[in-house]
């Protein structure tokens, strides 16, 4: 019943979508009919009801209705052809053309997405400044794009609107010294691993589909992910607090297999584009009230809301150990796309 509900909330927000970008904005002049009929499949491993499934659902029906038809997307959302490094590796094999996640899993395909692994690197910003950076065409999207390209995909876009990845725990985190030993679920990404471990924790990488039931047995007692995926996965049955410890910048991105991309027509590509862009303008000021929205389910639901002052951050950003991981990450990692992101982050460029 709660997960109907939170596809019935979700579904609401996407027609309301719909309704608002539909009609307007298709290129002018251009003859579609003939062009050739081609479908392409895109999926994500999202929990149901999140921004990544929405922002995926409205790309592709906007890439049908700015096509007229003749460029369709079959969307499998909710990890129903597995979880992100499984979609990931199927786009490479071009078995999955589009694939919508979130930045960590991209690490494993393109090394310079470790950029996003920076801890709290987005924190003092807001979403239009992130989003000029992201989205924008300075040397740090210039870059990343071409890390893209260098691993056979190309970047379309990312998603974000200045919130974050929250902790749920079994246990009260109000200081630095409560996460020692914290058994905590982590996306499959090295650097996460490092960052929890820098705190003193102990984390388990664990494919999502299988951390509601780890979080009943017992097998951990923690895990990180934005709010919104946290009800989705109705782990407000199993976690007694939600702590905004803000690490991570909530952020999916949307690529495409490149040689895909490069077989296609000049207005399909055109029209994927647009569609990619649509989705993002329409989806980032939801991403703000569904994050609250989400929180106070989440703690309507019988969980403790944990927020920190400047001090808690602060002195987690002061160890040698992150200190350590983020001279490793935008040095041996990033290719110093690190040091480009914050400098453009800071002069808004």
């Amino acid at each position: 019943m709660k997960k109907t509900l939170v596809f019935a909330v979700a579904l609401a927000m996407l027609l309301l979508l719909t309704a608002c970008g539909s009609g307007g904005g298709e290129p002018g002049a251009i003859d579609y009919s003939k062009l050739p009929i081609v479908e392409l499949i895109g999926a994500d491993a999202t929990s149901q009801g999140a921004a990544g499934q929405l922002f995926g659902q409205y790309f592709s029906e906007r890439v049908l209705e700015i096509t007229e038809g003749k460029l369709s997307i079959d969307y499998a959302p909710n990890g129903r052809y597995g979880g992100d490094l499984d979609l990931l590796r199927q786009m490479r094999e071009d078995k999955i053309q589009l694939v919508v996640c979130q930045t960590a899993p991209m690490v494993s395909i393109v090394p310079e997405m470790a950029v996003f692994d920076l801890p709290m690197v987005f924190s003092e910003f807001d979403g239009e400044r992130i989003d000029a950076v992201l989205n924008g065409s300075g040397a740090f999207r210039t870059g990343i794009s071409a890390a893209y390209e260098k691993a056979g995909l190309h970047l379309l876009g990312f998603l974000q609107d200045g919130t974050y990845r929250l902790t749920t725990a079994n246990r009260r985190l109000d200081s630095l010294g409560d996460f020692k030993d914290l058994r905590i679920r982590t996306m499959e990404n090295d650097n996460q691993r490092a960052f929890w471990t820098a705190l003193g924790a102990d984390p388990v990488a664990l494919p999502w589909p299988e951390v509601y039931d780890a979080l009943c047995s017992g097998r951990i007692e923690a895990q990180e992910n934005a709010a919104d995926t946290c009800y989705g996965a109705s782990l407000q049955e199993v976690q007694k607090y939600l702590a905004c410890t803000d690490h991570l910048l909530y952020c999916n991105q949307i690529c495409i297999n490149k040689k895909t991309w490069d077989n296609l027509p000049p207005a399909y590509q055109a029209a994927i584009e647009q569609a990619a862009a649509e989705a993002i303008a329409y989806m980032r000021p939801l991403l703000v009230e569904v994050d609250g929205f989400h929180k106070q389910r989440l703690t309507e639901g019988g969980m403790t809301l944990i927020e920190y002052d400047n001090a808690f951050y602060e002195s987690v950003l002061a160890l040698d150990s992150i200190k350590a991981l983020y001279k490793d990450i935008d040095e041996n990692q990033a290719g110093g796309l690190g040091a480009l992101l914050v400098e453009e982050l800071r002069s808004g460029s």
